[in-house]
């Protein structure tokens, strides 16, 4: 089974939560409501999401508070921010809010195809770096596994069979062709932080496969201390 992304929609009001949720649904991923700053924050306490869709104007906790709370959790500081807002108040509104750590400020009314562009964009980052996750942890298995050191097993022909190293590394390998098309798609479109995001996932690949490297028969490397922080 597929695992799916987790999308937080933060609104106080039902009927924008509905149209959000009708242009996000052909994504076929996880949408979770809140219609408050602080139903938002109790759901990640639990949750680990891929992006979250943040109105501006809400009553009591409103976007710009819910966001700094957000960031200053270090279980959620690094998941990316739509502000969406129905007032533009020119320049200095919309950098409050990407000082408030958003990744997009969004007008409404917005283009559903737009918006929907967006999110996917993340939820395609998130889904890459929980696969590079199982895989380090995979790798930390093998690791432990045999004392730090992969040694091959002898296969029925005389050769060596590496077993696990092999699945690993073809799986990172999909990993990578993947976020390779990502960021070919990505282009010089992205913003500034859509693309410092591609940019670490592509960084925590590199160092995974150099750990996969260190692993192959013949190398010397220590590959216990290779293996990348998933941080």
């Amino acid at each position: 089974m597929v695992q799916k992304a987790k999308i937080l929609l933060v609104d106080d009001r039902p009927e924008n939560l509905l149209a959000l949720e009708a242009i996000l649904s052909a994504l076929d991923q996880t949408l979770v409501r809140a219609s408050s700053g602080e139903e938002a924050l109790k759901a990640l306490l639990t949750d680990d999401f891929a992006v979250i869709l943040l109105d501006v104007q809400m009553p009591g906790m409103d976007g710009f508070e819910t966001a700094a709370h957000i960031k200053r959790r270090e279980r959620t500081r690094d998941i990316p921010i739509i502000f969406l807002t129905a007032i533009n108040h020119g320049p200095h509104h919309t950098f409050r809010g990407y000082a408030a750590g958003a990744v997009d400020y969004i007008s409404k009314p917005f283009d559903p195809w737009v918006l929907r562009a967006k999110v996917s964009v993340f939820v395609d980052l998130y889904m890459k770096n929980v696969q590079l996750r199982e895989q380090a942890s995979l790798l930390r298995l093998q690791l432990e596994g045999n004392g730090g050191r992969q040694h091959a097993e002898p296969s029925e022909d005389g050769g060596e069979a590496p077993g696990l190293l092999v699945e690993l590394s073809a799986r990172l390998a999909a990993v990578e062709e993947q976020a390779e098309a990502l960021t070919k798609q990505l282009g010089d479109s992205a913003d500034a932080a859509t693309a410092a995001t591609a940019a670490h996932l592509e960084r925590k690949l590199a160092g995974l496969r150099r750990a996969l490297d260190a692993l192959e028969p013949g190398t010397d490397g220590d590959p216990s201390t290779q293996v990348p922080s998933q941080n």
